[in-house]
């Protein structure tokens, strides 16, 4: 089974005062077939767990260590991890011009399993996965990002991800900048890779109304760099009634007791 195990996780970012430490001790697990969703409010350090799992450049990691499958993901390129089956939805996609959206899809396919995928059951799959995100076929003619809407550009990131099927999938706010056609889209999008259980998904988010179309097995409450909480559904729950004061005004998990036991290990 697939497992994405993270361990006292501490990650920096160079500022122009110096190192400034984002991260203080991420502990979390997600196996294959599970869904969990990390919650907290701006500035607490859920995009930068995004990213240091994908291994962007600008985050170093200090102490702790992230592993899938028993591999050290730490000691891996960008493109390995995701040959090795890391995937990340991105807040804010980047423009690629030039390249088409179909070139990109194919070449990163490519990358991932290693061959070529077979022209005439490709253009089938994509196909299929473009009808259910309800794009257009001329969109695959198109420019990486280029001139797309915010709705545009998350749809793409889950066509990828239905289409590259990594072992882990990481969504950085997905739901941000969609009004509500285009997140029951993309929300559904999301829900038929999960609905096949090959895929572990760590959804990303400071909004409960995605939880609305995609039920999580895990929520995690994520204030100052560290996992507070964690419990099940319900956490979401009363996180939409509550909001974030409980933990960010009460000191974290010394000030609330756990929903769920578990969750996070």
């Amino acid at each position: 089974m697939s497992t994405l195990e993270i361990r006292n996780l501490h990650v920096s970012v160079e500022t122009e005062e110096g190192p400034r430490e984002i991260l203080r001790g991420v502990d979390l697990t997600v196996r294959k077939g599970e869904t969990h969703a990390i919650m907290g409010p701006n500035g607490s350090g859920k995009s930068t767990l995004s990213y240091s799992i994908a291994g962007h450049p600008k985050y170093t990691v200090t102490n702790g260590s992230i592993t899938l499958d028993g591999e050290d993901v730490l000691t891996m390129g960008v493109d390995a991890r995701a040959r090795a089956g890391i995937f990340l939805a991105m807040q804010y996609p980047v423009e690629i011009p030039g390249v088409s959206v179909s070139n990109f899809l194919r070449s990163s396919a490519t990358a991932v399993r290693g061959e070529a995928p077979k022209l005439r059951t490709w253009v089938k799959e994509v196909k299929a996965s473009m009808e259910a995100l309800e794009m257009d076929p001329a969109f695959a003619e198109r420019g990486v990002n280029e001139g797309f809407s915010g709705g545009e550009k998350k749809r793409h990131e889950i066509l990828q991800m239905a289409l590259l099927k990594p072992k882990i999938a990481v969504l950085d706010e997905t739901d941000s900048g969609l009004d509500v056609d285009a997140l029951r889209i993309v929300s559904g999008g999301i829900e038929a890779v999960r609905a096949k259980g090959e895929t572990g998904i760590l959804l990303i988010t400071h909004y409960t109304r995605i939880l609305r179309y995609i039920k999580p097995e895990f929520v995690h409450v994520m204030t100052a760099g560290r996992i507070v909480d964690s419990g099940g559904p319900e956490l979401a729950a009363v996180l939409e009634d509550g909001g974030y004061d409980r933990y960010v005004k009460g000191g974290g998990a010394a000030a609330v007791a756990p929903a769920g036991a578990g969750a996070a290990s």
